[in-house]
C-alpha cells in the first residue's frame, strides 16, 4: 500500500483552522485584501459607517434613503473625475441597513462599491448591492477595522449603535492621536442625533478632551451638504501616489 502523501502545511485546512493557524489566518485578512484591490485599482475610499437595523421605510427611513443618495452622488462624483484610477470609492459594512443604502446608491450610479462583511453567528449577511470581486467576509474585527481605515480618504458616519460608536470613535482617536499620516475628514449625518446620543460639549467641559477636538468633525443634515463638505475636504489635500495607504506615525517618525 502507497504511503498518503501529507497535505503543504499551508494546504493544511485543518491546522489553518486550529488556534495555532491563527497567525496565518489573520496576516492572510491582511495580505489577500491588498493584492484584491490592487488587482482592482482601487485608489481609495470614502467610508459610510450606520446601524444595520435602519431599513427604507419605518419611522428613520430618511437615513436609510439619504445614505442611498449620496452614495450615489458621490460616486457620480468620482466618476466624472479624469483619471485612470478608482477615486473616492463608496465602501461599507457589507450587511443591511445603512451598509446596504452605501452599496446600493453607489452601484445606482454605475460605480464599483466594496463590501466589509464580517461572519457572525447570527446576522450581518452580505447585500445583493456590492461589487462582487470586492465583496470581502472577515472573520476578526480588528482587520476588518483595519481595512476600514486603510484606504479611507473620508468617512461619513450615519446613526447607528453600539458598533457605529466603536468604529467612529476608533477613527477620531487615530486622528487626536496623530496617528494617522494622512487626515481623515469625519462627516456626523444627522446633527440632532449625535449630540443627543454623544455629548461632546460635556468631555470638553469635564477635561476629558480639548477644545480643538471638536474640529475633528463637522455636521451634515442633507446629502447635497454633505457631499459639499466632502468635495471641500478633499480637494485641499495633497494627492496621494497609487495605491497608498493611511500609514500609522510614531514617535520616531515624527522626530525624523
Amino acid at each position: 500500500m502507497e504511503p498518503t502523501t501529507p497535505p503543504l502545511a499551508y494546504q493544511n485546512e485543518i491546522f489553518l483552522d486550529s488556534e495555532d493557524g491563527r497567525p496565518l489566518r489573520i496576516v492572510a485578512e491582511y495580505v489577500e485584501p491588498l493584492q484584491r484591490f490592487r488587482h482592482a485599482n482601487i485608489h481609495d475610499t470614502i467610508v459610510f459607517f450606520g446601524s444595520a437595523r435602519l431599513a427604507s421605510d419605518g419611522p428613520l427611513a430618511r437615513y436609510y434613503n439619504e445614505a442611498r443618495e449620496l452614495a450615489r452622488l458621490v460616486t457620480l462624483w468620482s466618476k466624472s473625475l479624469t483619471i485612470q484610477l478608482h477615486r473616492y470609492v463608496v465602501c461599507a459594512g457589507g450587511g443591511g441597513g445603512i451598509m446596504e443604502a452605501a452599496n446600493r446608491g453607489a452601484s445606482e450610479a454605475g460605480g464599483k462599491t466594496i463590501g466589509l462583511n464580517i461572519s457572525l453567528p447570527h446576522e450581518q449577511r452580505p447585500n445583493a448591492y456590492v461589487t462582487h470581486e470586492l465583496s470581502f467576509e472577515f472573520r476578526y474585527f480588528f482587520m476588518r477595522k483595519l481595512w476600514f481605515a486603510h484606504l479611507a480618504r473620508a468617512l461619513v458616519v450615519f446613526p447607528g449603535g453600539f458598533g457605529t460608536l466603536d468604529e467612529l470613535t476608533e477613527i477620531l482617536t487615530l486622528a487626536q492621536t496623530q496617528k494617522l499620516e494622512c487626515p481623515i475628514p469625519v462627516i456626523l449625518y444627522g446633527e440632532q442625533y449625535w449630540n443627543e446620543i454623544i455629548n461632546f460639549e460635556a468631555l470638553v467641559r469635564h477635561g476629558m478632551i480639548n477644545r480643538q477636538d471638536l474640529e475633528l468633525f463637522q455636521y451634515a443634515d442633507t446629502p447635497a451638504a454633505a457631499l459639499s463638505l466632502l468635495q471641500s475636504k478633499l480637494s485641499a489635500m495633497p494627492e496621494r501616489s497609487s495605491p497608498d495607504f493611511a500609514h500609522s506615525r510614531t514617535r520616531q517618525s515624527q522626530d525624523r
